[in-house]
């Protein structure tokens, strides 16, 4: 969760916000892309919030295992990454990562990162279930 929710806010605050190059829902007015914004700001914000309470759970309770956290992290990141490529930005056409250029070396960067971030999680993941956890 804590994935997603960093992964959201990367690409609303640097692609929504610095670089301006799309919204959330650009298919309307600009007071609408606005609003969707807002939105998604704050379901990263609910879900960045549920997911540090979730981490900090484990770590009381003592079974935070670290490689799967990290693991979970990059599955998280490379979730959203790729949901939004393929989904959003194709699928659904809620928006696009910019106009008034050719698409295609930005989509490929766009969905390769979300799928390297993907891969290394699930690697990470694999790794710590497959080896012993050490005994502190």
């Amino acid at each position: 969760m804590i994935g997603v929710a960093v992964m959201a806010a990367v690409d609303e605050i640097v692609f929504h916000q610095l670089l301006g190059w799309h919204h959330f829902y650009d298919r309307s007015t600009p007071s609408v892309a606005l609003f969707s914004d807002g939105l998604l700001h704050a379901a990263e914000l609910l879900a960045l919030v549920g997911g540090f309470f979730w981490f900090a759970d484990l770590r009381r309770r003592q079974v935070l295992a670290p490689r799967s956290a990290w693991g979970g992290f990059l599955l998280g990141a490379g979730a959203f990454q790729l949901f939004d490529g393929i989904v959003d930005h194709k699928v659904l056409r809620l928006h696009q990562i910019r106009y008034g250029v050719h698409l295609l070396p930005y989509d490929v960067v766009w969905n390769v990162a979300g799928a390297v971030l993907l891969l290394v999680g699930a690697v990470l993941t694999w790794r710590a279930r497959s080896r012993p956890a050490r005994i502190r």
